[in-house]
């Protein structure tokens, strides 16, 4: 892995924000690039990512000469080389987008200069044990309905997500692209054409009754289709976000999960409390872990912004028994090698892995082979619309292509 030379430039991400992407040329001829996505909801306990310039700066600057003249062999090396040349505990000198984007860069050129899928890779370098599940492949974590930060509408949760249970990464797409197309015409019908509006990570955005009414539309939708055995329901509540002081009370959030639970029978909620509120996380979790809801499932209670894809905060939660489920986001943390890290320490927890990708994207499909990679339980990837979210979808149809003739 000689380098002959890393060179990042701003590119627009799918909000219209600058963003950084670095192109890494081999001495053998091998040129690849890498682009890091930014969100909108973000933890105040994640990385520090520096504006765009500032970053492509850092890289083209800083981090490209030493990149140059130094050969790393693992991606290990390199990242940890990254961390200590940054210096800070939140990469807030050089910048987690301008870390980030090399480490994928370097990943990406890795599993190139050895003939194989990044995915391949990535699952080398991994080391992680074989996957105990009844899905070979990360399930689809599909945002339908769009709300809190993500949309301009009334709802005050952030994402409601529909969850296929299909044999193939191309059974499910299928089913999740019927449902999201059956739903956008509902709503046409229900509450008019500009019901169609879309939200930041392509889900429907429209105003509801309540913030429960989605699923009611979602339930009606699935049987219309006769999906209602092949899809779960899953909500992103996002609740450190919410603005509105009586709902956003623990109390009556918990109130609120309970009438959803009850009628809905969702398999996962993401980020029910605030990103410090380790008690009321376990105090819900010690309620739905291990008991059946009722539609017979467990329920995988998920931290987001209360872990920040950050090991240190993965253990204060594993310790108060917060979560039983978790979000992996790459650019939470900065690097490669540390979101491999909080995979083995989910893992190691029995917690179910879900990544995601950002609400601020780009065509980048790395998160595609990451999941893929670390044999992930799930993955966020947004609606099957809007370009920066298909190109990941295309990428998973064809890393299941891959698999199957290799």
């Amino acid at each position: 892995m000689k380098t002959k030379s890393l060179v990042a430039r701003t590119i627009l991400d799918s909000r219209g924000y600058w963003t950084v992407e670095a192109a890494l040329t081999l001495k053998n001829g091998i040129r690849v690039t890498a682009s890091v996505p930014q969100g909108k909801s973000t933890g105040t306990s994640e990385a520090h990512a520096l504006p765009a310039a500032r970053a492509v700066q850092n890289i083209n600057k800083v981090i490209a000469p030493w990149l140059v003249r130094a050969d790393f062999d693992d991606q290990a090396a390199l990242d940890a080389f990254l961390i200590k040349l940054d210096g800070t505990a939140t990469k807030s000198k050089l910048g987690a987008n301008a870390i980030l984007a090399t480490s994928i860069a370097f990943a990406r050129a890795s599993a190139a200069a050895k003939k194989v899928p990044l995915w391949q890779h990535l699952r080398t370098i991994a080391k992680l044990p074989a996957k105990k599940s009844p899905f070979s492949q990360p399930r689809l974590f599909i945002n339908v309905v769009n709300g809190g930060l993500h949309a301009g509408n009334n709802l005050a949760f952030q994402e409601y997500l529909i969850i296929p249970k299909c044999r193939t990464i191309a059974e499910s797409v299928d089913a999740g692209v019927a449902m999201y197309q059956a739903l956008g015409e509902a709503l046409v019908i229900a509450k008019g054409n500009t019901a169609a509006n879309l939200g930041d990570e392509g889900g429907y955005a429209p105003d509801f009754k309540d913030n429960i009414e989605p699923f009611a539309l979602l339930q009606r939708v699935a049987k219309k289709l006769k999906l209602e055995k092949k899809i779960d329901f899953g909500m992103d509540a996002a609740a450190t976000d919410i603005k509105d002081p009586a709902l956003a009370r623990p109390g009556a959030l918990a109130k609120t999960y309970a009438a959803i639970i009850k009628k809905y029978g969702p398999i996962y909620l993401e980020d029910p409390f605030g990103e410090n509120d380790f008690e009321n996380f376990a105090e819900l979790n010690k309620r739905y872990n291990g008991n059946k809801n009722s539609a017979g499932n467990t329920i995988w209670i998920a931290g987001d912004d209360l872990t920040t894809t950050n090991v240190r905060r993965m253990e204060r939660a594993h310790a108060a028994k917060s979560v039983n489920a978790v979000i992996i986001k790459p650019n939470q943390i900065g690097s490669v090698s540390e979101a491999l890290d909080a995979v083995r320490l989910a893992r190691k927890y029995g917690w179910t892995v879900v990544a995601s990708h950002r609400s601020g994207e780009t065509n980048d499909d790395f998160i595609a082979d990451f999941a893929y990679g670390v044999q992930a339980d799930g993955l966020k990837l947004g609606a099957p619309a809007r370009g920066e979210r298909v190109a990941k979808y295309n990428r998973l149809l064809e890393i299941e292509k891959e698999i199957a003739s290799s």
